[in-house]
């Protein structure tokens, strides 16, 4: 039987411990590391993040579509950014995260990195299956087709294979370590097709429009349909937060349960 399961999640079985790292950067994140703490700290929050991001992007899309004025070129199709746009943005910086996770789980192995990177994936997958949806559909009445071999759209579907990958990869092996790790060095790797999506516009000759908004520059939305755009934008982050968390926690639960049900299995066999 693989006792890998029993000690993964040790820190919550009677009697198990979790090793503490011994560099201060390791103790510092140990603190963070017990799935226990974690999900007293987050449980009571989850309501309260899920039913804000409804809220808000209930309001961003009510004012978006039916208040905020059309694209003056475009027309009634540019409102199709009020979720496109969005769901782009969520959907990169999610696959963001997941790398960061796998750094952790690599060099700290965090406990929490690995199952936080498992969870993570399906929600980044579903914002960028909308993302490239939303994006098809916009891009019918601007282009007259609905898929084009673009550096950005190939850019974005070869994301959404990375997020398919991660989601197999890590339950690809019979040893959970082994697919944490095999995962997590996908996941690193994945993260230098980041900024390919984001530059690609520049990078290649592109029909996809370059960067509406930008850190260094002013917009070039007009303002009345900058804010919907931007409430529209914090409702998809905190929905993407809010259900990582909760499946986070749900995970945390379903790994508690094996790691007792198989500590049970192993005294009875004793």
């Amino acid at each position: 039987m693989d006792r890998s399961a029993i000690t993964e999640y040790a820190g919550d079985v009677p009697g198990g411990a979790i090793a503490v790292p011994t560099s201060k950067t390791g103790a510092w994140l140990h603190r963070f590391a017990n799935p226990g703490r974690f999900q007293r700290l987050v449980q009571p929050i989850i309501p309260w993040i899920g039913w804000t991001a409804l809220l808000t992007c209930t309001v961003g899309l009510v004012w978006g579509f039916f208040f905020a004025p059309a694209d003056w070129q475009q027309g009634i199709a540019s409102r199709i950014m009020y979720v496109h746009v969005p769901a782009a943005w969520v959907a990169m910086n999610g696959y963001a995260a997941l790398a960061i996770c796998s750094l952790l789980s690599i060099v700290w192995r965090h406990p929490l990195a690995d199952i936080a990177a498992k969870e993570m994936g399906p929600v980044g997958a579903g914002f960028t299956a909308l993302c490239l949806i939303s994006g098809s559909l916009w891009g019918e009445p601007e282009w007259g087709t609905y898929w084009v071999w673009d550096a950005r759209l190939t850019s974005v579907l070869i994301l959404f294979f990375l997020y398919l990958g991660h989601m197999a990869l890590i339950r690809a092996f019979d040893n959970p370590q082994h697919g944490y790790r095999a995962a997590a060095i996908l996941g690193l790797v994945g993260a230098i097709n980041l900024p390919i999506i984001v530059f690609s516009v520049y990078w290649w000759n592109s029909l996809h429009q370059g960067n509406s908004i930008t850190l260094t520059g002013p917009s070039k939305i007009y303002i009345t349909m900058l804010y919907p755009l931007l409430i529209c934008t914090v409702g998809f982050y905190l929905a993407f937060i809010a259900m990582s968390l909760a499946r986070i926690s749900s995970g945390i639960m379903e790994n508690r349960t094996r790691a007792l049900l198989l500590a049970r299995a192993e005294r009875s066999g004793n």
